[in-house]
């Protein structure tokens, strides 16, 4: 088996995810046991499309919450909480406090995309 090397690491989130799935499937036409039952699962997931999930992306990254960081930014965009208690329980899993004013901005910031659908 050949050496792999990581030549980046970086979070996505799972839209992201699906694009980089479809690519790896055009270019290698069949996908292997665990990246296909990836693709079926995000087939069935309610997730936001990769060019709205770029602007909540950049629209949170603007609000320049202290210590917020990509991979926060992409849980939220995974999950796209309704309320502010599914924010906060969303933010409790990292060793990250995050003001109410904050979480309410970043809140008014998914409710334009979840009122879209």
């Amino acid at each position: 088996m050949t050496d792999l090397k990581i030549i980046e690491e970086r979070p996505i989130n799972l839209s992201m995810l699906r694009e980089e799935i479809k690519s790896i499937k055009k270019r290698d036409e069949e996908l292997g046991f665990r990246t296909s039952k990836v693709s079926e699962l995000l087939e069935v997931l309610k997730i936001v499309k990769e060019k709205e999930a770029e602007e909540i992306f950049e629209k949170i990254e603007k609000l320049n919450v202290p210590r917020l960081k990509d991979i926060h930014i992409h849980k939220i965009i995974d999950l796209m909480p309704t309320s502010l208690i599914e924010l906060k329980n969303i933010m409790t899993g990292y060793s990250l406090t995050v003001t109410n004013d904050n979480l309410e901005k970043i809140l008014a910031v998914i409710s334009e995309y979840i009122k879209k659908k």
